[in-house]
């Protein structure tokens, strides 16, 4: 709602039209009663893994220490994905207001906003909007008198995919390598240089901004009874209006590309969506139908993911879509695990004779037995989830993989 409402170079002009109007019931509500107002909400984080938000927080509040760190998540390393992107453009101020909401709650007193390295140009007006806020006393010391101090810098990261995964994330802020961590412990007991972490994305934290401002019970109008409230999603692909759009969940995914991303381009017909990104299910038109809420999506398999909707028309194949996915998991791979890194390079070689049509019967059974190991056997959820999109494709597109047989293809 405050998209282009207002100049995010003036903290004066936020604060006019409601901002920081959080921040102040935060403070009154005290920890305990923030928490309790996001378990109300029914928030999951928005980055992906879609954890509840008021429990996430209640168990770093828990653990023990004087010195406490949170961190946004803004890496948003998915091809996909760019809702972030809108949000950090245009209402820096609500993220950073967020961010001091869960200092407060927590207890923390330094935070960090990792900015991808693509979002360059929005790395300096971050630390504008940070230094503006200080200079108003909505960060830095003993905030609005609360007695909370709470100061945040904006880090670069440098464009790896895989430190999206908030332990890989860490892993580079400390000058290591991107790869992620052996789980326990957990982040929020021995993050950021082995402090107690809390890490979020951008949207979570935004989110976190609004429900305080209008009350948890205003906020659960919006949704279904599975999924409660909105979610920001990335609609791309062979659409007319692609963008960034807020939407309530409970609605159809044909709602969501006739009445957001008004129909598909030049009159084509629908083949498949993927969801969630490129390591999202890939989903026959027969789906469209489907509510977009998590509960209803996890039923047939599907992930909302980071809210990332790519569509394809019927001019697409479905192996020259999956050499694309396949191209960028072979690139970004940290290599830590073996059935990761060997796995989509051997998934890769076989997607590479499917477009080829050199493909055998052989190569369809190995490559969904590669696909599993993967699923299976990967240390994180990079390689847990890379092999989705075939395993998905084999699912409900198996004769366009036959088609590619070059045995099949030559006697046709």
């Amino acid at each position: 709602k405050n998209f282009k409402k207002y100049n995010p170079k003036s903290i004066d002009e936020y604060v006019n039209i409601g901002g920081y109007i959080a921040l102040k019931k935060a403070i009154n509500m005290k920890s305990t009663g923030v928490i309790q107002e996001l378990k109300k909400s029914d928030l999951r984080g928005r980055g992906g893994a879609a954890y509840p938000t008021g429990k996430k927080w209640e168990q770093a509040s828990q653990v023990p220490g004087d010195h406490k760190v949170v961190i946004c998540n803004a890496d948003e390393g998915d091809p996909e994905s760019f809702k972030d992107r809108y949000l950090l453009e245009y209402d820096p101020f609500k993220v950073i207001e967020g961010m001091t909401i869960a200092a407060l709650t927590i207890k923390a007193c330094d935070g960090y906003i990792y900015i991808r390295e693509e979002y360059k140009h929005l790395h300096e007006l971050f630390s504008e909007a940070i230094e503006l806020a200080k200079e108003k006393g909505f960060l830095g010391e003993n905030i609005l008198n609360s007695g909370v101090d709470f100061n945040i810098e904006v880090f670069s990261g440098a464009g790896a995919y895989v430190c999206g995964e908030n332990s890989s994330l860490i892993e580079s802020m400390e000058g290591k390598s991107g790869r992620p961590r052996i789980k326990p412990p957990y982040i929020k007991q021995c993050g950021l240089f082995n402090l107690p972490t809390l890490v979020n994305n951008v949207e979570t934290f935004a989110a976190v901004t609004s429900i305080l401002e209008i009350g948890a019970e205003e906020y659960i109008k919006y949704g279904c009874d599975e999924s409660r409230g909105t979610k920001l999603i990335s609609l791309c692909g062979n659409i007319n209006n692609p963008g960034a759009y807020e939407v309530p969940f409970g609605i159809t995914l044909r709602e969501i590309i006739e009445d957001f991303g008004g129909g598909l381009k030049d009159g084509n017909n629908l083949k498949f969506l993927q969801l969630g990104g490129a390591s999202g299910a890939i989903v026959p038109a027969s789906s469209i139908d489907l509510k977009y809420c998590y509960d209803e999506l996890k039923k047939h398999g599907i992930e909302i993911g980071s809210g990332a909707i790519l569509v394809a028309d019927d001019t697409n194949k479905v192996v020259d879509f999956l050499k694309s996915i396949q191209d960028f998991f072979l690139h970004e791979s940290c290599g830590k695990c073996t059935p990761c890194r060997e796995g989509n390079r051997q998934l890769t070689k076989i997607i590479n004779r499917f477009v080829e049509g050199t493909a055998s019967v052989e190569d369809f059974k190995t490559i969904e037995k590669f696909a599993n190991v993967m699923k299976y056997a990967s240390f994180c959820g990079l390689g847990k989830t890379a092999p989705t999109a075939i395993l998905s494709a084999i699912e409900h597109f198996p004769i366009e993989f036959y088609q590619q047989i070059e045995t099949v293809r030559k006697s046709s």
